[in-house]
C-alpha cells in the first residue's frame, strides 16, 4: 500500500493595504503585502482506507476536500492532519493559507500539477486579494493587480524580497475577531466610495516610496509610505470597523510603538491584528520590552518574526511502515 505523507507549510501574511477598494481607477481592491516566517499553517497528508480529518477547521477542511475531490477527480480516501494553525480571523490569512495548503498538499500527493490560482477560484479564495495564492509561489513583499472581469485572485504585479535583518512587530489581541463571512460583505456594501485621489495617492506611495524604499532596504522611506496608506485605508475602514483599529487594546499598543521609533504602523485587513516595524532584532526587542513596561500589552500577544522571502513549503516522505517494508 502506498502511504507516503505529504506536509505542507503555508505561511502568515501582512495586509499592508489596499490600493483601491472602490474600483475608481479601473480595478477593484489591489492590495501589497508581507509574507511572515510565523505564525504557520502546517497541514500532512496521507491516503488512507476512509477520510479522516484531525486539529483545528475539520469542517472546512473536509469541504475543501469534497471540492478538491470533484474538480480533480481524485479516487482516493484521506488521512489530513492540521498539525498547526495561525490563529482564525486576525488578519493574516488563516482561511487562504488552509485552503491552499490542502491543495497543494493533494496536487503533490496525486503527482498533479500545482495550479493556486485555479484552486483559490474553486475554493472561495482570493475574491478581494491575490496576496494569497502570491504567497504559495513566493514570498517576501508582493503587490496584486485588484480584480479584473476573471474569476481567478488578482494577478501578481510586484514582489521584491523583505530584508533579512528587519522585523515585523505582531500586536495581537485574542479575544477580538476580525470581520469575516457574511459579517465581511456587509461591512464591505456599508462603506462610502472611496475617492479616485486617495487611490491614486496609495498607487503613488506603493510605486515611489514603498517598493524603491524596499529595494534600497530603506527602512523610513518604506515604513513611512506603509504608515500613511494604513492611515488613508483605516480611516476608509473606520465607520465599519469602530476605528482606524479593531482592537481599542491594539490601537494604543501601535501607538506608542509609533511614538517611539517603529516604522510602518498598522492594522493587517479586518485586523484586529496590528504591526511595525523595526531595523533589527535588537531594536525589536527593545520595542516590544517598552510597550510591556508602559503597561499597554496586558491581554495582548506581542510576537517578533522575520519577513519570509520563499513560498510554501511542501515535502514528501515515506511513513514508518512503508520504510520497513509492512506497508
Amino acid at each position: 500500500m502506498i502511504d507516503d505523507v505529504v506536509t505542507v507549510s503555508a505561511p502568515a501574511r501582512l495586509h499592508l493595504g489596499f490600493l483601491d477598494p472602490g474600483g475608481s481607477l479601473g480595478r477593484r481592491f489591489g492590495g501589497i503585502g508581507l509574507a511572515l516566517a510565523a505564525p504557520r499553517t502546517t497541514v500532512g497528508i496521507r491516503r488512507a482506507a476512509s477520510d479522516t480529518i484531525n486539529g483545528a477547521s475539520t469542517r472546512r477542511v473536509r469541504d475543501h476536500l469534497e471540492r478538491l475531490r470533484g474538480a480533480l477527480d481524485l479516487k482516493s480516501a484521506y488521512a489530513i492532519s492540521v498539525e498547526s494553525a495561525m490563529p482564525a480571523h486576525a488578519g493574516l490569512g488563516s482561511g487562504t493559507q488552509l485552503a491552499l495548503a490542502l491543495a497543494c498538499g493533494l496536487r503533490r500527493l496525486e503527482g498533479l500539477e500545482l495550479d493556486p490560482e485555479a484552486d483559490a477560484a474553486l475554493l472561495g479564495r482570493g475574491n478581494r486579494s491575490g496576496l494569497g495564492v502570491a504567497f504559495v509561489t513566493g514570498g517576501g513583499v508582493a503587490v496584486d493587480g485588484g480584480k479584473g472581469t476573471s474569476d481567478l485572485p488578482p494577478p501578481l504585479i510586484a514582489r521584491l524580497a523583505f530584508p533579512e535583518t528587519w522585523r515585523v512587530i505582531l500586536v495581537m489581541d485574542p479575544r477580538q475577531e476580525g470581520f469575516h463571512g457574511p459579517a465581511e460583505l456587509e461591512a464591505f456594501a456599508t462603506l462610502p466610495p472611496f475617492a479616485e485621489k486617495d487611490a491614486a495617492r496609495i498607487c503613488q506611495l506603493v510605486l515611489l516610496r514603498a517598493l524603491p524604499g524596499l529595494a534600497e532596504q530603506d527602512l523610513s522611506a518604506f515604513g513611512g509610505a506603509i504608515t500613511e496608506i494604513q492611515q488613508m485605508v483605516g480611516a476608509h475602514f473606520a465607520s465599519a470597523q469602530g476605528g482606524v483599529f479593531t482592537s481599542g487594546k491594539v490601537a494604543a499598543a501601535c501607538e506608542w510603538l509609533a511614538a517611539n521609533g517603529a516604522h510602518g504602523i498598522g492594522q493587517s485587513s479586518w485586523g484586529p491584528t496590528g504591526f511595525a516595524f523595526a531595523a533589527t532584532d535588537e531594536e525589536a526587542i527593545q520595542l516590544v520590552e517598552g510597550v510591556t513596561q508602559a503597561g499597554l500589552a496586558e491581554d495582548l500577544d506581542l510576537l517578533i518574526v522575520e519577513g519570509r522571502n520563499r513560498g510554501i513549503e511542501i515535502s514528501r516522505t515515506a511513513s514508518l511502515s512503508r520504510r520497513l517494508g509492512t506497508g
